[in-house]
């Protein structure tokens, strides 16, 4: 009661002190129960620790080409847009966005109020720096040709970002998924010496915490991110590059998400222990597998040797002997049973006979041990592929066997993941590499394909030459109607194929397996950790000891 009313100063007597008790307990008997936590709702806490085979080269993505440092550091960063999960364009630090009539001109409208990790606010400007880095001759990346395109940038204020293009680029508007770097970091620095190299500051859901080169990556929780404080404290990526001590740590508790092999897959998870501690998903990945040929090398130059080697490996077997049937043959560089995938190319099924005699073609004739030789050298070869992934590795043994069977030699080699990528790849220090790609939502292949993109770290990595193909891709990035991008992209995954620019091998089907404490998941066509920061791990199953 206020100060200053009927009671002030006076002590009441018994019977109204017993009216009042009355009337306070009534009140408490009417007034409603607190509602009980609901132990399986949506609460913060806890972190995911993820297991990879590989480790980070660098934390600023645009420098590398590898799937893990994307992977990693990709947590700190956003775009101006991103893939939804239904693989469809939407808004990330650009809230809306509007296109010309003419298609030359992209505005993008940014959220307001975004900050970096070190509190500095996100603006155009930093969008501007974005486009001037990729295109600066002194940045030593493979993505500058998406933006080598764009005629002019400007910001025109703190909240507009404009970029306009010499031709219509029909790629242009995906491209703006590249991970926005901070200008006030960055901006007259050499990229290559910059301290994000090892400690990234983005604007994204996760900020950098610790990285041991070799052992594990650690990020935090970043609480004020614009989208919304992700339920987990934050994620730690554990880098084991043999997959058997991998799934040893999964089983034990070391780690909470990697990905299967098929043989863990198929039998190795189908325990009572697994099917009660962990959910496993399987969709077709937006990936395949090859070999690629360097075509530097006189030998692998020469078209009617890469159709042999193609016809002696049977991709078949390795679906069956290494994928355990998940997956399926590839037969090009797009992924099966999307819009843009022609499956009308030439394929090659297994056939020694014909790969003899195109061999022969070639010159390469039986010598008396029955192995390949002309000019009195044996047809041998090294080829590479990394440490850690046992699929690879599998596959590589039947095709060394396969090779074997028609007198070729083939050396198998690993080596670590970095090591492999920086000293051996981007380098185009190979004969022959064993090794994957991820396949994009557009079809544009230009940096992979496009002789422009040949040399030191781009991603033409066999140095492969045709000029329709390079023709193709160029025209390809011009139109934005899909009908016609489509009779594009089918002619070249049809020259690719005859070309056998690649052993294409095989898209393996996603095996990621998590642990099931873990709550949110809800697998799309864009796979299941699209929506990560919405995952959560109930109060009541929280670890303690990861618990803030």
């Amino acid at each position: 009661m206020p100060q200053g009313g009927a009671w002030a100063g006076r002590r009441p007597s018994p019977a109204v002190t017993a009216i009042m008790a009355a009337l306070a307990l009534w009140l408490v008997l009417l007034r409603p129960a607190p509602a009980a936590e609901n132990p399986a709702a949506p609460a913060t806490g806890d972190s995911i620790v993820i297991g990879s085979i590989g480790d980070a080269t660098s934390m600023i993505p645009m420098l590398t080409a590898d799937s893990a440092s994307h992977e990693m550091s990709g947590w700190c960063y956003n775009g101006l847009i991103k893939y939804d999960k239904d693989l469809n364009l939407t808004g990330d630090l650009a809230e809306s966005w509007e296109v010309s009539a003419d298609g030359l001109t992209i505005t993008f409208h940014l959220r307001r109020g975004v900050r970096f990790h070190d509190g500095h606010p996100y603006t155009s400007a930093d969008a501007l720096f974005n486009w001037r880095f990729m295109v600066d001759p002194k940045t030593p990346t493979p993505y500058a040709g998406d933006y080598l395109k764009v005629k002019s940038a400007e910001a025109p204020d703190p909240y507009t970002f404009r970029v306009t293009y010499s031709e219509p680029f029909a790629p242009g508007l995906a491209s703006w998924s590249l991970n926005q770097l901070p200008a006030h970091l960055l901006e007259g620095q050499d990229p290559r010496q910059s301290p994000l190299n090892r400690h990234p500051i983005g604007t994204g859901p996760f900020l950098f915490r610790e990285w041991l080169p070799g052992s594990r990556v650690e990020l935090a929780v970043f609480p004020d991110y614009w989208e919304g404080r992700a339920f987990l404290d934050g994620l730690v990526y554990r880098v084991i590059p043999d997959m058997a001590t991998l799934f040893l740590e999964l089983r034990s508790g070391g780690v909470d998400w990697m990905g299967l092999t098929p043989l863990q897959y198929r039998r190795q998870t189908e325990t009572d222990f697994f099917r009660a501690n962990f959910r496993k998903y399987r969709y077709l990945a937006a990936a395949y597998t090859y070999i690629g040929w360097n075509l530097r090398d006189e030998r692998f130059a020469d078209k009617r040797v890469r159709q042999a080697l193609s016809y002696a490996i049977n991709k078949e077997e390795l679906i069956k002997g290494v994928l355990l049937g998940l997956g399926q043959v590839a037969t090009g560089p797009l992924k099966p049973g999307t819009y843009y995938y022609n499956p009308k190319v030439k394929t090659y099924p297994y056939d020694p006979a014909k790969a003899k005699a195109l061999l022969a073609e070639a010159g390469w004739l039986p010598g008396e041990d029955g192995r390949l030789m002309k000019d009195g050298r044996p047809f041998e070869f090294v080829l590479l592929t990394n440490q850690g992934n046992q699929a690879r590795q599998n596959a590589g043994v039947i095709i060394q066997r396969r090779l074997a069977e028609i007198g070729v030699k083939v050396e198998l080699r690993t080596i670590e993941w970095a090591a492999f990528i920086r000293e051996f790849v981007d380098k185009g220090r190979f004969e022959a590499v064993l090794l994957g790609w991820t396949i994009s939502q557009d079809p544009d292949q230009y940096d992979i394909w496009h002789s422009s993109n040949i040399g030191p770290g781009k991603l033409n990595l066999n140095a492969y030459r045709n000029p329709e193909v390079d023709r193709l891709l160029t025209e390809g990035r011009r139109i934005f109607d899909p009908v016609r991008r489509k009779v594009i992209y089918d002619r070249v995954q049809e020259i690719l194929a005859e070309d056998a620019a690649y052993t294409f091998l095989y898209v393996p089907d996603a095996l990621p397996i998590v642990h099931a404490r873990f709550q949110g998941i809800d697998p799309a066509p864009a796979g299941i950790g699209y929506n990560f920061i919405r995952w959560y791990v109930p109060r009541a199953l929280q670890k303690p000891a990861l618990t803030q």
